[in-house]
């Protein structure tokens, strides 16, 4: 076993130490350290010609590098570089084998290596990837049992405007709820359109979507300000896996129609609408569905007994659940310390269920949101800390830090 790597200069010492005390024999003595002679022999011309200064690790970098990139050649690069900083190595390669062809220039990867070397290329931040349930259970016997929502693309009209079309749909009739142009994706333009169809057709049990904006968000959980209303409500968000459209196949058909229905561009988003209710219209009372036997969703839909709330009830758990309150920083306090949760839970509580000695699931109502372990006071977002749901290691990963 070589040297202690956080001693080094301490064993390097006592091996000298020890080699002038000529207790052992040099080979005994270079065994004993977990070293060959000729190491012994080198640490002890060091210390001959130094003194404790030799003993110190010294860089392995060659004195010379015949084979190193021309010095006028790296300059010439990082110049391109400053002048046009959206280039990357095949641009500036490109750009000097124009300019400058008597430079005898390096591969893309040298180049690259070049840029990295004077810290002109960005470290990218590592995406966090939070653990997903698995395949959601297709739950639709009935009506108002499983909504599925999602974004259609973009819709441009010939005035310049880029709409975004919102459609809410019943898995088990096909009934399309709604199909509302926007102007963006953003949260604030959905929450009146689910309100309103909540007044008007009464709260579902679940609704599924996919894990983008605004339904989900990279908080534990995947829960957005949109999910954690559901929530409230009393109804389950339900994630498909990310990459998987085929999960809401029957929204993702209906999409398709959608599309060949609403072309061409229509003159302004009001246009547009229009033709989003003409089509929801006879997709509803009209167009036979093939998976309904010939009938119109309309014929099988019917609104949900489930009224929408004239106020939010607070969050219970089981009597068994130690509750905690998320506060303004995203934080809950445990016997004095703060944990870090999500700062879309602030002003909720959420529960902690112990399962072990030390080991509590963390729930937000029936949504798991991690894994918490008291003595290193932090929630790992995995079943399995440790482990991931293939797997795969989640070291570095999936954990939310205490918060100071």
């Amino acid at each position: 076993m070589p040297f202690a790597e956080i001693h080094v200069v301490d064993e390097r010492t006592r091996f000298i130490e020890d080699a002038h005390r000529s207790l052992l024999s040099f080979s005994e003595l270079c065994r004993r350290y977990g070293i060959s002679r000729p190491t012994g022999y080198k640490w002890l011309g060091r210390w001959q010609a130094e003194g404790p200064p030799g003993l110190v690790n010294r860089s392995s970098k060659p004195a010379s590098s015949p084979s190193a990139t021309p010095a006028d050649v790296v300059e010439a690069i990082l110049g391109v570089r400053r002048s046009y900083p959206d280039y990357g190595a095949k641009k500036i390669i490109w750009y000097l084998e124009r300019r400058m062809p008597e430079l005898p220039l390096p591969s893309r990867t040298t180049v690259h290596n070049i840029l990295t070397r004077h810290n002109l290329v960005p470290r990218r931040r590592r995406r966090v990837r939070r653990w997903h349930p698995g395949r959601p259970d297709v739950l639709a016997d009935t009506p108002n049992a499983t909504w599925s929502a999602d974004f259609k693309g973009e819709f441009p009209t010939r005035d310049g405007v880029l709409c975004y079309p919102l459609t809410v749909q019943d898995m088990h009739s096909r009934f399309l709820l709604d199909c509302r142009g926007r102007l963006s994706v953003r949260t604030d333009g959905v929450f009146p359109v689910f309100e309103r169809l909540f007044r008007e057709f009464g709260l579902p049990q679940r609704i599924r979507t996919d894990n983008g904006i605004p339904f989900a968000s990279n908080a534990l959980g995947r829960l957005s300000r949109l999910s954690v209303w559901f929530v409230q409500l009393g109804i389950m968000p339900q994630f498909i896996e990310p990459a998987s459209p085929q999960q809401n196949g029957r929204h993702e058909n209906m999409h398709l129609v959608l599309k060949r229905r609403s072309r061409p561009p229509r003159s302004s988003i009001r246009q547009q609408q229009r033709a989003f209710n003409n089509f929801r219209s006879e997709y509803n009372h009209i167009r036979p569905h093939e998976a309904l036997n010939g009938a119109v969703p309309a014929d099988l839909y019917k609104p949900s007994p489930r009224p929408f709330p004239t106020a939010l009830e607070p969050i219970t758990y089981p009597g068994h659940f130690e509750t905690r309150l998320v506060s303004a920083n995203g934080g809950i306090r445990w016997y004095a310390e703060r944990v870090g949760v999500s700062q879309l839970l602030a002003g909720h509580d959420v529960g902690l269920e112990e399962i072990d000695l030390g080991l509590f699931d963390v729930y937000f109502g029936p949504i798991w949101l991690g894994r918490f372990i008291e003595h290193k006071r932090l929630i790992v977002d995995s079943p399995h800390p440790g482990r991931d749901r293939r797997g795969g290691s989640t070291r570095g990963r999936r954990t939310v830090k205490k918060v100071s």
